[in-house]
């Protein structure tokens, strides 16, 4: 009996230990956020979160208030609802607040990559130098020929028709975008090797559909893959694309391309000198190419079919275009050279700059975590302060709590192209909430040290693309009457949301 006794007592101490490391017996103390953990031990909300991440919050935010504490997949993350607070969390000292441990988490599970202790240092340095300014500058040129590459090689051909062609409006935007931002950024063909420049042009539009093609089949797996619940066959799937990805951005297979861009470079020869062997560092290529990538195509959908459903958006940012295109001496015609679409050009289009803030405060929904590096108290903006422990997480979501926030952008689900401009047509930062100022009036690109280090080239890339849709093309939807599609819940939290469905429009040279 006595040794009965003693094995059911181990049992039970197993038990409750096993409870205990699961988050089973947390409660909430003085001072702290009111906390739910959920029914599921260690899970808690994980499959509410899961499913649609804005409505659980939502939920959350009615029943505990504008900062509450919830278990998801055995992390404790503390969300705060209140766009007036946000400045307390991205402005907060890395030594009580760091978003590196959280991030880190998701890169090696996502993509195998184990990040070097200055890898986001080095990685906002080559940012600065080589996304922006002068850097920018270069970039602008490289996209703006390889998307003409992409969308006009046939201009002036035997094959030049203005006849209407047909296609899905998601695929064609991201499978454009995509592919001239990979040849952007890690090269192009090399004439040499191809025989000719023509040749060399019309492999970079094979292999760059081909390399897309791929691309889409990680990128439907990659919300599961980060959230570490992807069944074996899909695993394996996934484990396969990441191998092929890091074999065709291998170090040697880039190194032989020519207009590398000085992002990629510098960044293969900065690890290189820190030691990180070649194996690690095509992982990181992939990283690179799904970070840089993964969000602009979906963007560009989102402001086209936007554009297409509201017509007066559409005339006012196609008669900038046009007035930007006269104002530099260039003219779309047939047998005219191609327009050069340059830096300078995309700084005078003040309409579609607000267009494309609007379309990207309606769709991008992006997550910015922090870790709790000690424990700490975190004060809001009304003077409330919560505690706050060691190794739990501080989250903010934007879409939730300043996106679709109708006392700070009345009629929130409606796209307004204008609503980022001023009467006098320049650009509009003065949002208010309760009579005060928002700071954080729209954080499509996350905030403070997490801010997206590439999303001038990013704004470049959508912008450029719109840009030769308008001055080249007609387009519309085949069925005219068709409905936006909804969006896609299982997407929340990666960046730009993916509809539920793809939509057929027609396009067709405008000469």
């Amino acid at each position: 009996m006595s040794f009965l006794l003693s094995v059911l007592l181990s049992l039970l101490v197993s038990i409750l230990g096993g409870l205990y490391l699961l988050g089973a017996f947390r409660r909430r103390r003085p001072g702290e956020p009111p906390l739910d953990r959920g029914l599921i031990p260690w899970f808690g909300h994980v499959l509410d979160f899961r499913r649609d991440t804005v409505k659980f919050l939502q939920k959350m935010n009615e029943k505990h208030g504008d900062m509450f504490t919830v278990q998801i997949s055995g992390l404790y993350f503390h969300f705060l609802m209140d766009p007036l607070s946000f400045g307390a969390v991205v402005k907060e000292a890395r030594t009580k607040l760091d978003f590196t441990r959280f991030s880190q988490q998701m890169v090696i599970r996502s993509f195998g990559y184990h990040p070097i202790e200055e890898d986001h240092k080095l990685l906002q340095a080559s940012s600065n130098k080589y996304l922006t300014g002068d850097g920018l500058v270069v970039m602008t040129q490289a996209m703006t020929s390889n998307l003409q590459n992409l969308m006009l090689h046939s201009v002036g051909t035997e094959k030049d028709e203005n006849e209407w062609k047909e296609d899905t409006l998601f695929n064609f935007s991201y499978n454009i975008v995509f592919r001239a931002g990979y040849l952007s950024l890690f090269g192009n063909e090399t004439v040499k090797s191809a025989g000719s420049l023509e040749k060399a042009k019309e492999k970079d539009r094979i292999q760059s559909d081909e390399l897309f093609y791929e691309f889409r089949k990680f990128d439907k797996l990659f919300p599961r893959l980060a959230y570490g619940v992807l069944p074996p066959k899909e695993k394996m799937e996934a484990e396969r694309l990441k191998r092929l990805f890091s074999s065709i951005l291998s170090v040697q297979n880039v190194n032989q391309k020519e207009n590398i861009s000085g992002w990629i470079s510098v960044q293969q020869q900065e690890r290189a000198a820190n030691g990180m062997k070649e194996s690690m560092q095509d992982r990181y290529m992939f990283l690179l190419l799904w970070a840089s990538q993964g969000n602009t195509g979906p963007s560009a959908f989102w402001l086209l079919l936007f554009l297409i459903k509201h017509p007066d958006a559409m005339k006012a940012i196609r008669k900038e275009v046009e007035e930007v295109l006269k104002e530099t001496g260039q003219e779309v015609k047939r047998g005219g050279p191609l327009i050069n679409l340059t830096r300078d050009m995309l700084l005078k289009t003040p309409v579609l700059d607000s267009a494309v803030e609007e379309s990207l405060r309606l769709k991008a929904a992006n997550n910015i975590a922090r870790g709790v590096r000690q424990d700490m108290t975190l004060k809001l903006a009304d003077g409330r302060e919560y505690n706050l422990r060691e190794g739990d997480i501080v989250a903010l979501f934007p879409h939730a709590a300043i996106q679709m926030d109708p006392s700070i952008h009345p009629d929130p689900q409606t796209f307004k192209y204008d609503r980022f401009l001023t009467p006098e047509g320049t650009k509009k930062t003065d949002f208010y909430k309760n009579g005060k100022k928002v700071k954080y009036y729209n954080m499509p690109w996350g905030a403070g040290v997490s801010m997206c280090p590439g999303r001038f080239f990013a704004t470049n890339e959508l912008k450029q693309f719109v840009f030769l849709m308008l001055a080249y093309f007609d387009f519309e939807l085949k069925n005219p009457e068709e409905e936006i599609p909804s969006i896609d819940p299982t997407r929340w939290g990666f960046g730009t949301i993916h509809p539920t469905r793809d939509v057929q429009f027609k396009y067709r040279l405008r000469f």
